[in-house]
């Protein structure tokens, strides 16, 4: 039996994993942001590149990216207080997603 090939991510999947994969890290808001410039400059430097798929793609990460924000909000308000590190974690969080939105919505507004 041949092995399979994996399947390719979506672009805006594989964008939102990579984000992710900072956020868990504990990285800067602004770094986070600066991914954000950083995968949409690969985009649409791509060969195939189509700004309507970029622009597509786009939209989508910044509306999946609101969703975390949002997520991430209540996770602030629900974080018990009595645990300052988890208080600090949740804070961090927020304001990293935060940043990429911002970047994701300026990038969106550029295009």
């Amino acid at each position: 039996m041949a092995a399979r090939k994996p399947a390719r991510l979506r672009p805006t999947d594989a964008a939102l994993l990579r984000l992710l994969a900072l956020a868990a890290k504990g990285v800067p808001p602004n770094r986070m942001a600066r991914e954000v410039e950083l995968i949409v400059a690969e985009w649409q430097r791509a060969e195939e590149s189509d700004p309507l798929a970029t622009k597509e793609w786009l939209d989508e990460l910044c509306e999946q990216i609101a969703a975390g924000v949002a997520d991430a909000e209540e996770q602030v308000a629900d974080a018990d207080t009595s645990e300052p590190a988890a208080v600090k974690q949740a804070g961090i969080t927020l304001a990293a997603l935060v940043a990429t939105h911002d970047a994701a919505n300026r990038a969106r507004a550029t295009l």
